[in-house]
Formats: C-alpha cells, structure tokens, sequence
C-alpha cells in the first residue's frame, strides 16, 4: 500500500486518454504543446507531445531507444526544431541555444587543452562579459567547491577521471545560473559507484539551487530517485490499423518523500510498487497500440 497516495493516483492522465487522476497543476514555467517530429512525413517519430514543468521541478524521461527522448531535449536546449509544436519557457518561446539553459551530455565536452579553472570560466565569462577576472574565479571556485573538486582545478581534463570530468561539465553548468538544466544521460558511461555519488552530489546541489531540471535517463531507480515527476515515452509502430507515432504514454507523479535518499529508497512504503509499475511499461507497453 501507498503511503499518501495509491498507485492509481499516482499516475496522471496518459496521452491517448484514461480515467486517471491529472497532474497536479503546474504554472507552466516550460511549456511544450503538440510537439511532432517527423524526418518520413508519414511516419512521425513522436507526435502531440504536450507537458509543463513547473520552476523548480525536477522531471525524467523514459523510454527505450529510438523514441524521441533526445530530440525532445535538444529542442529544448535550442538545438534541434521540431517538424511542428510549440515550446515556451518563462513565457518566451524557445528558438536557438541560450545560457537561459544549461546542458550536461554523456560525454563530458571539455576543451581538452584548457584546466578545469579555464573550461568553467570560458562559460563564466560568455555568461557575463563585464564581471572582473576576480568575480570570474570566485563564481568558478565556488562551484568546483560545490562538485568537490576544488583539489583539481588546475589540472587538465587528462588528468581526471570519468566521474571528475562529469562533475566539471555539472559545475560548467550550474555556474551560469541557468533558468532550466537539461540532462541527457550525463551518468550514462560511469560505473555504479560513481554514478551512486554524482547523483548525490546532483541531489544536494538542486536542493540548494532550486533549480528546474528535464533530464533523459534509462535506469529506472535513477528517476524515481531524483524526479518529482517521470513520463513515461512509447516508441512509433507499425499496428493493424497504420502506423502510430510515438509519444507521452503515462506521467508518474513521484509520491515518495522528497528528501529521500539513495541507500534508503529501497525501505521506502510504496517503492516497488513504483518501480514494477515503470518497469512494466517498459517491458510491455513502450510500444505505440
């Protein structure tokens, strides 16, 4: 049994329609409407995608390969346009990259001639131009202080290992205080140990920060960890009636205490049930019907 709320209420209105309880209502800091992409006019990858995200919310994507999770995101980040739909942040719409968002990607994107010191104040400084070489490097140490780093600010990317240099592109990040940090599987390529103490890490920070997070993510138990909301995505396919595209098939609404914890999320009243519900989806139900 849930312990605030059943599972049936934890599970908000899907895409194509069901009886279930809405989400709560957000006030639409981020706004993405009838979103579609489509490189086979015909054959859309994904279409309708419609979701908010309220400011200071911390929200996953899942789904299997293929989806769309990616494009969705880089249409967030400005990177990529969408064949149709809308998408509004802070009440302006979205069109080409801005510091207004921070994006952390798998590989970590350092310039590999430049330390650490120099790769997050090159973001610094094109986030303000007139800050002083001092302000410059007291934002920078603050915010390697912040991924516990501060031992290896002047050393070369060369010189860390996976995990460090991830934390560097989160620090690279968090520094130009963005409005949205969009996260496209940043833990991806790091082993478990790692992985377990860089979510931490993130935890602590958007805690402090407040900070409105969409990130891209296939472990499940990293979702129901970090996400106060989860949508789940199905892939297009092919049925009896023509091909359905892809899209926003269910969005879970996290009912766990926010402050959990990753050594305790496992004794937490209603975390299986969270978890068999999501891997169901992916196991039976990420494909359009």
């Amino acid at each position: 049994m849930w312990s605030d709320v059943s599972l049936r209420d934890a599970i908000s209105t899907g895409r194509r329609g069901t009886s279930q309880r809405k989400a709560p209502n957000v006030d639409g800091f981020l706004k993405i409407e009838q979103l579609s992409k489509a490189y086979v006019a015909t054959k859309p990858v994904f279409a309708d995608v419609s979701f908010t995200l309220d400011k200071g919310e911390f929200v996953c994507i899942i789904g299997h390969s293929g989806c769309g999770k990616t494009t969705i995101l880089n249409v967030l980040a400005g990177l990529d346009t969408a064949s149709s739909g809308n998408v509004f942040m802070d009440g302006r719409e979205i069109a080409g990259p801005s510091l207004e968002r921070g994006v952390v990607f798998q590989g970590h994107a350092l310039m590999p001639w430049l330390t650490v010191r120099l790769n997050i104040a090159f973001a610094v400084k094109s986030r303000w131009p007139e800050w002083s070489r001092a302000q410059v490097n007291e934002q920078v140490e603050k915010h390697v202080a912040m991924v516990g780093l501060s031992a290896a600010i002047d050393k070369k990317p060369s010189q860390l290992s996976g995990g460090m240099k991830q934390r560097v592109g989160i620090a690279r990040a968090f520094t130009i205080q963005p409005k949205m940090l969009l996260l496209d599987e940043p833990f991806g390529a790091l082993d478990a140990l790692t992985r377990g103490t860089i979510q931490d890490e993130l935890m602590t920070i958007v805690r402090q920060t407040q900070q409105t997070v969409f990130m891209i993510t296939h472990e499940v138990d990293e979702a129901i960890l970090l996400a106060d909301r989860i949508l789940l995505m199905s892939n297009g396919a092919e049925t009896d009636t023509g091909y359905v595209p892809g899209g926003i098939a269910e969005v879970v609404v996290n009912p766990l205490p926010r402050e959990r914890t990753r050594t305790g999320l496992h004794h937490l009243e209603g975390y299986y049930e969270l978890r068999n519900h999501i891997v169901d989806f992916l196991v039976t139900r990420a494909t359009a019907h």
